[in-house]
């Protein structure tokens, strides 16, 4: 029991660390993104633009293994990273340029996008 305990701690703290929360909890962080079996949670992520260089990490959160959104692909950016199963990656999107990146599962199934404005 102990075990169990010890690491359901360990993946809160990881995902607390993230400034990412879990479940539906996650709307309220603005570059958070959880990955469920309805696809990519909020659809739309609305960052501001940054000076010449700057970078927002966005975080994304798999919740799902039913969902083929096991990575997060950035097309335009030639960006491909994995979604390990409730563990939270920051991807670095370029928020210098008022532009809007479209991210998709790696089948290209679930389509969202980020706003630079």
């Amino acid at each position: 029991m102990k075990w169990i305990f010890a690491i359901g701690a360990l993946a809160m703290t990881t995902t607390a660390e993230s400034g990412c929360k879990r479940g539906s909890e996650a709307a309220q962080c603005p570059t958070c993104v959880v990955a469920n079996d309805r696809g990519f949670v909020p659809s739309k992520v609305t960052i501001p633009l940054g000076a010449p260089g700057t970078k927002t990490q966005i975080t994304f959160t798999r919740t799902s293994d039913e969902t083929c959104a096991r990575d997060v692909v950035f097309p335009e950016l030639n960006v491909k990273v994995p979604l390990p199963l409730n563990k939270p990656v920051s991807v670095p999107v370029p928020a210098d340029v008022s532009k809007t990146y479209t991210f998709q599962c790696g089948m290209a199934m679930y389509k969202s996008s980020i706003v630079v404005e």
